[in-house]
C-alpha cells in the first residue's frame, strides 16, 4: 500500500515538474538580454536583467503610435477576461432559469438548439459577427470585444443541470413566503449557485483572457490591444539587423500566465466542488 502511494506521488510530482518547466524556462529566459537569447537560445539559469526587463515591459511606451504600454495591454486583457466571465454567467443563469422553471412550450427544444451552438465555434461565425459590429459602430470598443461572444451553451448546460437538482420544496417554500420569480432567483438560486458560479467564472475568464483572433479583428487602435496581441507584435519586429525583443516577449508571456493561475489557485476548491457536487 505504501509503495503504491509513493509511486502515485512520484508520478504526480513528475507530471507537475513537466508542466512547470516551460514556465520556469520562460521566466529565466526573460531575465537575459535579447541579443544573448538570440545567440544562445533558451536559458535555464536566471540573468541579471529581471527588474529592468519587467519595468520596461510594463511602463515603456511603444507600438506604432508609441503610446501603448504593457500595463495598458494587461488592463485590456483583464477587462476582456472579467467581462467575458461575468457576462456569460449572467446570461447562462437567466437562460437556464427560464428553461427549468418557466416550463414554456418547446423549452427542451430551445435548450438543445442552444446546446448545438457548441458545434459552431467562433471561427465559423466570425465574419458575420464582425460585419454586425462594424455596422453598429462598435469596432475598437470594449462592448464590441465582449458582447458578441457572451452567449454560452456550456454555461447554460451546467446551470440547467444544477437548477434541475435543486429540490422542488425550495420553490414551494418560496411561493408560500410570497416570493416572486425574481426574488426566488436572487435570494435562493444565486446563493445556492456560488460554487457553480466560481467554476464557470474560472473557465470563462481563461477563455476570454486567451482570446487572440477576435480582438485582432475588432481592434486597430493600439489602446485596445491585449497581451496576446502584444506578444505577437514584439515577435513580428524584424527590420534589417534589428532582432525581436525576445526577453520582453517572454516577460509578457509570464505576465499573461499570472492572472489565470491566480484565479485558479484562489478558487480551486470552489472550482472542484462546483464541477463535482451533485447533492444540493
Amino acid at each position: 500500500m505504501h509503495k503504491t502511494k509513493l509511486s502515485d506521488h512520484l508520478v504526480l510530482i513528475a507530471g507537475a515538474l513537466f508542466l512547470i518547466l516551460p514556465v520556469v524556462v520562460a521566466f529565466t529566459t526573460s531575465t537575459h538580454e535579447a541579443a544573448e537569447i538570440h545567440r544562445s537560445g533558451l536559458m535555464l539559469s536566471p540573468g541579471g536583467h529581471f527588474v529592468d526587463t519587467y519595468e520596461k515591459v510594463l511602463t515603456k511606451q511603444g507600438g506604432f503610435t508609441g503610446q501603448v504600454t504593457g500595463a495598458r495591454m494587461l488592463m485590456n486583457s483583464l477587462i476582456l477576461g472579467i467581462g467575458f466571465a461575468i457576462g456569460k454567467i449572467v446570461l447562462s443563469m437567466l437562460a437556464a432559469y427560464a428553461i427549468v422553471y418557466f416550463r414554456f412550450r418547446f423549452a427542451t427544444l430551445a435548450f438543445w438548439v442552444i446546446f448545438t451552438t457548441l458545434l459552431l465555434p467562433l471561427e465559423v461565425r466570425i465574419m458575420p459577427s464582425f460585419e454586425v459590429m462594424t455596422r453598429l459602430g462598435l469596432l475598437n470598443t470594449y462592448s464590441g470585444l465582449i458582447v458578441p461572444l457572451l452567449a454560452s451553451a456550456t454555461g447554460t448546460f451546467y446551470f440547467r443541470q444544477f437548477f434541475k437538482s435543486v429540490p422542488d420544496e425550495l420553490l414551494e417554500a418560496a411561493r408560500i413566503d410570497g416570493a416572486g420569480p425574481f426574488k426566488f432567483f436572487i435570494d435562493v438560486l444565486v446563493p445556492l449557485s456560488k460554487t457553480m458560479i466560481a467554476a464557470i467564472f474560472i473557465i470563462m475568464f481563461v477563455y476570454g483572457w486567451n482570446q487572440y483572433l477576435w480582438p485582432m479583428l475588432m481592434t486597430s487602435d493600439e489602446h485596445f490591444f491585449t497581451l496576446m496581441r502584444g506578444i505577437k507584435q514584439i515577435l513580428q519586429v524584424w527590420i534589417g539587423s534589428q532582432i525581436p525583443e525576445y526577453n520582453e516577449a517572454f516577460a509578457l508571456a509570464v505576465l499573461a500566465m499570472l492572472p489565470p493561475v491566480l484565479i485558479v489557485v484562489v478558487f480551486q476548491s470552489w472550482f472542484i466542488k462546483g464541477l463535482t457536487e451533485s447533492d444540493k
